[in-house]
């Protein structure tokens, strides 16, 4: 079996990191990137079922999906993040020499991190590279003569690979590892592998795209017809792939294997199987393997499991890991079930909505919604105000009132009356919003809702950085809302954002915002680590604990010591003080998922 381990790779990141692999090959076959081009699709039914390898003839003849014989999952789950590896098996069933295109569907925040594939006795690895200088050992092998490809991500949950000279018969395996973040919601964590890509849609171009769509010397269809087509790198418009049929009962739910190892961490309540049946293989209190049942069930739909770690009162944890890169821990502090009222800090809530004229129709109508949500479901204990801007601000009261019926309903009939129009002066709204008031036993909390098209973006972020003790939330509407601006409000602000850019958006948004600052448990979260030999820790600043989402920290350790950290908060404003009991010596190469995490969170800091 020949191995090419090749020194030119692939580089990804999420934002400003966009998944590329770059393989530089001497071998007889050719992998790639292949993109759709951008004329108008049959409109049919169409899907991908985990993943598929759809062939094509030496001539271009499009000839179908090459038969998947088996996938194979294994996920190893540690705390909230999970390490997936999917092997797949295809043979060329045809008599003829093919080329295909792999078309693999990826969880939303998945990042990956190896992919391999094997063509007969040849394997061929991917190296990890960022993207520039993945990018520039493309072009110079290009123009060196060289054969190479380019692996890019079409979609933020669709990878296509082209694969070529394929010999009658040949086993096409697959392997692919990707680390991702699961949901957390309603106390308990979410898992799911889609094994189904649903109906795309490519709507032809405009004539200022196919101007301006680049041209590629290589450029070569593989597939032709009314089936989707495949073309260069260069294409890359947003409707860049469509999906082919896999004809019904294609295959069974036996030749489907899935494996979860879970380590919660924390002790795990109950499990949820929302798709298929598993049998569940507990460990202890907070670890369980769980299996896919086998069965002649088409594996049509995607498989979703979750797993509740919410208990009756505040819980944490510390997983670590160690490999020859180093030592690497996470901090986990998670929320309870329920909550009463004694155990929620009050919350000075300040609403900020941009009526300018950018926000005019759906943004400003949907940002409404999600502000009347909220008011709607104000604590008894909070008190809340409203500030609108565009040219200059209006401030509905002169200072937070308590949130009774009667003064939400005044802010409503406020906000209702608002229309969008003039400039967008955010500044003087943003001071407002930040200046603190006299109480010291509750969070002031501020949502922002707007499309942040300002210029004076580095004035609002110093702004925000000056008010440490106001959280700031964000609501960013419209097509191209100022990312860099809301991102870095919240960021400093230790809250959170969310982008809206559709009118069914806005109940959905409004629920999510309000899950989300509705109960602080613990708040000003400092840490003291007891001598022990930790080092990058992030975030720098920790956010506080809600009741929606638990707080993560990470870290790496230089070196075998036991010792016991001491986590200092507020609950309602009065000090609190949990002692965590912490062993890096145990550590061992399990959780590798950890070190992504970890240089995830780096990543953002340093951005």
């Amino acid at each position: 079996m020949k191995t090419h381990n090749s020194p030119y790779g692939c580089a990804w990141a999420r934002s400003q990191m966009r998944y590329v692999f770059a393989l530089i090959l001497a071998v007889p076959f050719v992998f790639g990137t292949f993109a759709m081009p951008t004329t108008a699709l049959a409109q049919k039914p169409e899907r991908i079922t985990e993943g598929i390898l759809v062939a094509a003839g030496e001539s271009g003849n499009r000839l179908g999906p090459c038969p998947l014989a088996h996938t194979t999952v294994r996920a190893k789950i540690s705390g909230f993040m999970s390490r997936v590896s999917v092997t797949q098996e295809f043979q060329n069933p045809f008599t003829e020499k093919i080329e295909a295109v792999y078309m693999f569907p990826l969880p939303q925040d998945a990042a990956v991190d190896d992919m391999r594939i094997q063509v007969g006795d040849h394997i061929v690895l991917g190296k990890i590279m960022r993207k520039p200088e993945a990018r520039a050992t493309y072009n110079a092998a290009k123009a060196n003569g060289q054969v190479a490809a380019l692996l890019d991500q079409q979609r933020p949950n669709l990878f296509t690979q082209s694969v070529a000279n394929i010999m009658p018969g040949e086993r096409i395996i697959v392997q692919i590892s990707y680390v991702e973040t699961l949901k957390y919601e309603d106390g308990a964590y979410e898992f799911m592998f889609p094994m189904v890509v649903g109906q795309r849609y490519a709507p032809a171009p405009t004539a200022s795209e196919q101007t301006a769509a680049p041209a590629d010397d290589n450029a070569t269809d593989i597939l032709e017809g009314d089936s989707p087509q495949l073309s260069s790198p260069g294409n890359s418009t947003p409707a860049a792939i469509t999906s082919p049929v896999v004809a019904d009962g294609m295959r069974a739910g036996h030749d489907v294997s899935i494996e979860l190892d879970i380590d919660a961490g924390v002790p795990i309540n109950e499990f949820f199987a929302k798709s298929h049946e598993v049998d569940v293989e507990r460990q202890d209190a907070s670890r369980a393997i769980v299996r896919l049942k086998d069965g002649a069930v088409i594996p049509n739909k995607d498989f979703v499991f979750r797993y509740d770690t919410a208990g009756q009162k505040v819980s944490d944890a510390i997983l670590t890991h160690r490999d020859d890169r180093g030592g690497y821990f996470t901090l986990i502090l998670q929320p309870p079930d329920r909550v009463t009222m004694a155990d929620v800090t009050p919350k000075e809530l300040v609403f900020v909505v941009d009526t300018s004229g950018s926000m005019m129709g759906f943004p400003l109508d949907t940002a409404k919604t999600a502000i009347l949500y909220a008011m709607d479901n104000l604590n008894p204990s909070d008190t809340f105000n409203l500030i609108t801007f565009s040219g200059d601000e209006h401030i509905l009261f002169a200072r937070p009132v308590p949130a009774t019926p009667a003064n939400i309903a005044k802010a409503k009939k406020f906000l209702q009356e608002r229309e969008g129009g003039g400039g967008t002066e955010m500044m003087k709204a943003v001071s407002a919003a930040l200046d603190p008031s006299d109480a010291q036993n509750h969070i002031r909390i501020v949502c922002f809702a707007t499309d942040g098209q300002v210029g004076n973006d580095d004035e609002i972020i110093a702004e925000v950085q000056k008010h440490q003790n106001a959280r700031v939330f964000a609501l960013g509407f419209g097509n191209a809302p100022n990312r860099h601006l809301l991102d870095r409000m919240s960021q400093y602000g230790r809250g959170e954002v969310d982008y809206i850019d559709g009118v069914a958006e806005g109940e959905r948004a409004a629920k999510r915002f309000y899950e989300r600052v509705r109960d602080p448990l613990l708040t000003d979260i400092t840490i003291d680590w007891g001598g022990l030999p930790v080092t990058d820790v992030y975030p720098q600043r920790i956010n506080d604990l809600f009741r929606s989402q638990p707080v993560i920290v990470s870290g790496r350790f230089t070196g075998d010591a036991k010792g016991v950290i001491r986590l200092n908060g507020k609950m309602s404003g009065i000090e609190e003080v949990r002692e965590i009991p912490v062993d890096f010596s145990a550590a061992n190469d399990e959780h590798d998922a950890l070190a992504t995490l970890w240089a995830r969170k780096k990543i953002a800091e340093l951005t």
